[in-house]
């Protein structure tokens, strides 16, 4: 009996260990992806087989003192497409 319910609580706790996948801007025409974006405020995509990224609507879903950045990746129908944007730490300099 013991041995059942340990083996049904790994089995239930497993699924939650693996990877879960993110949508792949390789897989989507630049407007998909861009719109996708634009719909959640932010996004973490894939990019290519082993990179991926996260994405912004706006600087509103950066940190304080963050400056925002176009964001270019590969997509179905452009080699570069200005997917959103990404959030980067402003240099020292300017502020």
């Amino acid at each position: 009996m013991m041995r059942t319910l340990l083996t049904l609580s790994f089995a239930l706790v497993a699924p939650a260990a693996l990877p879960q996948s993110r949508p792949q801007t390789t897989n989507m025409t630049c407007g998909a992806a861009a719109s996708l974006v634009q719909t959640q405020g932010a996004a973490v995509l894939g990019t290519g087989r082993d990179t991926f990224d996260r994405f912004v609507r706006d600087a509103s879903f950066c940190a304080h003192g963050q400056v925002l950045k176009p964001a270019i990746a590969p997509t179905a129908d452009q080699r570069q497409c200005q997917v959103a944007w990404r959030c980067y730490d402003e240099p020292q300099e300017n502020r």
